[in-house]
């Protein structure tokens, strides 16, 4: 049996990476004792990525409003917990006065287009599924 096939590869592929990166990083600033930048950035960029994927798993719970809608709400939601983290922060260490539109711009960039992309899968998935029931329902009348 394969695990790995050409159908899984890429998120095998970015599952290992994440995996080893994130590892690697803990073990310098384990033998390091301190924190570099571009260390802080890794965990950044995995705060955030972690972020968007939770934001965009729960389109079920507004899906009484338009999509657009939707999606402008699951954003709002996004920038509005980065921020308010990003001020939470400021109490402990200095931000740079471009921090704000710095942070909101690293995220909104990848957000956009894995919202785009995830969207765009998710209603393949429900056409595929209606047509699937339609299959269903047809089969069914002709039996009957």
């Amino acid at each position: 049996m394969k695990l790995i096939t050409k159908k899984n590869i890429i998120p095998i592929i970015c599952i290992s990476y994440t995996v080893l990166s994130i590892s690697l990083t803990i073990y310098e600033i384990i033998v390091n004792g301190k924190m570099n930048p571009a260390q802080l950035n890794i965990f950044l960029f995995l705060i955030l990525s972690i972020l968007g994927v939770v934001i965009l798993s729960q389109h079920y719970r507004f899906e009484r409003f338009s999509p657009l809608t939707m999606i402008i709400m699951q954003y709002a939601i996004a920038i509005t917990v980065i921020l308010i983290s990003l001020k939470i922060a400021s109490f402990f260490v200095d931000i740079h006065p471009d921090g704000y539109r710095d942070l909101t711009l690293s995220f909104s960039i990848p957000y956009i287009i894995g919202a785009i992309i995830y969207y765009i899968a998710l209603r393949l998935e429900v056409n595929k599924q209606n047509k699937l029931l339609e299959n269903i329902k047809k089969k069914r009348k002709q039996s009957i």
